[in-house]
């Protein structure tokens, strides 16, 4: 099973993330973040991707540092996870509709990281979560897990159902990228040898 267990602490946070690409989409996330252990949890459940959140952060300050690092530890782990990609699909893609949002993400698992944020949400804070958050999250874990991210919200006027649209859209593309590639399982996806 490809697996990973990746652990992060810095004087802003402790971080605890283990997944498994090969799961069914359990989660046990707890970051003391509600509005972001609710999107951990879609990201888990639509990626088939098993996975546990641990982090305890400076909530006193704000949920920067807390969802930062997240991202960051969830994308080292998705990279250790992955090993040498090799017999992987590499590429996958998007279109999720919810409610009033629609949201386009694409994605390229080619150890480039490569983020283009094209997402418009219209108010500040979802209950107590700052909305420029969401794309701090992709930010980091697009970098740390060598990911090329393109996400664009098409429509959508609540920002709760765009940034929900975002994180499922992803999952399922990253759902995609991550399985095994029936017709080259035994070969990394690039005419150059390696990713």
């Amino acid at each position: 099973m490809r697996s990973a267990k990746i652990t992060r602490k810095t004087a802003e946070t402790d971080v605890s993330v283990e997944i498994a690409l090969d799961g069914s989409g359990r989660y046990d996330n707890q970051t003391g973040v509600g509005f972001f252990d609710h999107m951990l949890d879609q990201l888990a459940r639509h990626s088939l991707i098993d996975m546990s959140v641990r982090c305890s952060g400076d909530l006193h300050i704000d949920d920067h540092h807390t969802v930062e690092d997240v991202g960051i530890a969830l994308g080292q782990a998705l990279a250790q996870a992955l090993g040498d990609k090799r017999g992987i699909r590499r590429y996958g893609a998007c279109l999720l509709p919810m409610d009033d949002a629609l949201v386009r993400a694409a994605l390229d698992l080619s150890g480039r990281p490569y983020l283009v944020w094209n997402m418009d949400l219209p108010t500040a804070k979802i209950g107590t979560f700052d909305t420029e958050l969401v794309r701090e999250f992709f930010q980091a874990l697009s970098t740390h897990g060598g990911i090329t991210l393109h996400v664009e919200a098409l429509a959508g006027i609540n920002s709760h159902h765009i940034a929900e649209a975002a994180f499922k859209a992803v999952a399922r593309a990253l759902r995609e990228a991550v399985e095994s590639d029936p017709r080259k399982s035994d070969a990394i996806p690039s005419t150059k040898g390696s990713l």
